[in-house]
């Protein structure tokens, strides 16, 4: 019999670091140690809410996991209602202010607690949010990082093949702009004009060379250009978008859904993509896509697939879900991808259970 009302008893936050099958290699960073941040909500009435957090870089965990532990004592007691956990968890960082690691924490107990709430009512967590279990169009996001272009083309076609993907992201902003085109060219060439290409600048460019670099790509025929330029220039992005054919797409640095608003009213972006640990969680997310809709922009997800595969079926102008398994080695069951579709199991909550073995053998103690 589902609860009627769930007590916050207490939040647990556990530090793991995994090494990626395949390194970050981008314009801004190398990255071999993926850290993820395990976050269980539990409740007075025995049902677990669970989500992870994956912070980029490992020594953010040090600042991370201590806020959780101080919003387990602020909430223990409070009925686990999201949108007002949500903001009493905001509002308790007010001061100093909303974003940064201060939104992140709050986005992990956010979809932690719609992942309890989920489980309580025995429903999938797409359908308590008026949805239904269905697939969700994804591309891999797995590699294609800053390598040889032979490599690179010989990594997309094993990336196509582990889950019948239509779409992939690649990764530019190597130091000779012509080393790009060598790379597009050789996917292309690999996997054919039928899949959708979206590359991705890891703000690496200052606007001048974007300007440069982005009109040389112009008519590639590429599904999207990412982040080009640093994340919060919109009046930059602006300019790009106006002088570009090609998608721009902008978003996973969103703290919260007002600055997507912003984008949008800066005229700065074709399409969106918010990552759950800035947006604000699920309720963040949920707030962010109405605002979409009503600008009629598509929609993506950035990291996180699991949660984004729920909230993909409740989004007006849902787009591509961006598939990433960097969080597989830590969960039982793993969702599952067959021709370029994302599966969500059909089960309450989000489907999040984790592998203690794998979880007790990779804990961080930094």
């Amino acid at each position: 019999m589902p609860f009627e009302k769930l007590t916050l008893h207490s939040i647990e936050a556990r530090p793991v670091v995994l090494k990626l099958e395949r390194p970050i290699v981008a314009r801004i960073a190398t990255i071999t140690d993926w850290p993820l941040i395990l976050i269980d909500l539990k409740t007075e009435e025995g049902i677990t809410g669970r989500s992870y957090l994956e912070p980029y870089v490992v020594k953010s965990m040090r600042y991370l996991v201590p806020a959780l532990q101080d919003m387990s004592d602020l909430l223990k007691g409070q009925q686990v209602a999201p949108a007002q956990l949500y903001e009493s968890a905001r509002k308790s960082l007010h001061f100093v202010g909303y974003e940064g690691l201060a939104m992140i924490a709050v986005s992990g107990v956010d979809m932690a607690a719609w992942d309890a709430v989920a489980k309580a009512a025995d429903m999938p967590l797409c359908v308590l949010l008026g949805g239904s279990v269905g697939p969700v169009k994804s591309y891999n996001s797995n590699g294609l990082w800053l390598n040889a272009p032979q490599a690179v083309a010989a990594e997309a076609e094993a990336l196509r093949d582990e889950g019948g993907f239509a779409g992939l992201k690649l990764r530019l902003g190597r130091d000779n702009p012509r080393d790009d085109l060598a790379t597009i060219d050789a996917v292309r060439r690999a996997v054919g004009e039928d899949m959708a290409l979206m590359a991705d600048f890891n703000q690496g460019l200052d606007l001048a060379e974007a300007l440069r670099r982005c009109h040389m790509l112009d008519d590639l025929g590429l599904a999207w250009l990412e982040e080009p330029i640093i994340y919060d220039n919109f009046d930059g992005y602006s300019q790009l978008a106006r002088e570009l054919k090609t998608p721009l797409q902008i978003g996973e640095n969103f703290y919260g859904p007002r600055d997507l608003h912003k984008a949008l009213n800066a005229k700065a972006c074709d399409f969106v993509m918010p990552d759950f640990m800035r947006i604000g969680g699920v309720t963040g997310w949920l707030q962010a896509a109405s605002i979409a809709g009503v600008a009629g922009v598509p929609i993506s997800t950035h990291l996180y697939p699991e949660v984004g595969a729920h909230v993909m079926r409740v989004s007006e102008t849902a787009h591509w879900l961006e598939w990433q398994n960097w969080a597989d080695p830590i969960l039982q069951r793993p969702y599952k991808i067959k021709e370029s579709q994302l599966e969500i199991p059909d089960v309450p909550g989000v489907g999040l259970d984790w592998n203690e073995d794998v979880v007790r053998s990779n804990l961080y103690d930094g």
